[in-house]
């Protein structure tokens, strides 16, 4: 099961200003998701954002806002973003593939991914750009998503499986910037 530009959309979970502080990996986790963010723009991928009630943990980080262009911002209450039909209701929304990232990883992230599994979609978590508070319940999430039927993937493996070839004018332009 491939990863397609044609068919994905990106899903950036509630990467916000007062929850990052709590996450030991929360560095890590903006720069990976921005990575990402990058690749699916110059790719056409769609990039859809939640926002868990951002009037108690703000909006999304600054460091990734300044990326986000034109995606769709979706705030939300339930800790899953696909507990409603808001999220489909998005450009993108429709895609079959979701390819996510964000926190935290063992609870908006998972509730998440499971909805998106019992919606029939193909889901693809990116583990470096996913993050909890502690390692064992980020380990944990992982391990039930990927029973669950969760791809757990890279984002190179994200890039060039959206690129499908090298040799394409695309390919040079992404790997000079985005893979090294």
């Amino acid at each position: 099961m491939l990863m397609r530009a044609a068919t994905s959309t990106l899903l950036v979970i509630d990467i916000q200003e007062r929850l990052c502080p709590a996450l030991p990996e929360a560095q890590a986790l903006v720069e990976h998701s921005a990575w990402l963010v990058q690749v699916a723009q110059r790719l056409a991928v769609p990039v859809l954002v939640t926002e868990q009630y951002p009037k108690g943990l703000g909006s999304t980080v600054a460091a990734l806002q300044e990326h986000l262009q034109g995606a769709a911002v979706v705030e939300k209450l339930s800790f899953s973003a696909a507990a409603d039909d808001a999220l489909f209701a998005q450009p993108g929304g429709e895609r079959q593939q979701f390819v996510v990232c964000g926190a935290e990883t063992h609870v908006c992230v998972l509730q998440t991914v499971f909805d998106l599994l019992a919606r029939g979609r193909q889901v693809f978590v990116v583990e470096e750009a996913v993050a909890s508070r502690t390692s064992a319940n980020k380990a944990l999430a992982l391990a039930r998503m990927r029973q669950a039927g969760a791809m757990i993937v890279s984002r190179e493996m994200v890039a060039f499986e959206w690129l499908q070839r090298a040799g394409t004018e695309q390919f040079r332009n992404l790997s000079k910037t985005f893979i090294r």
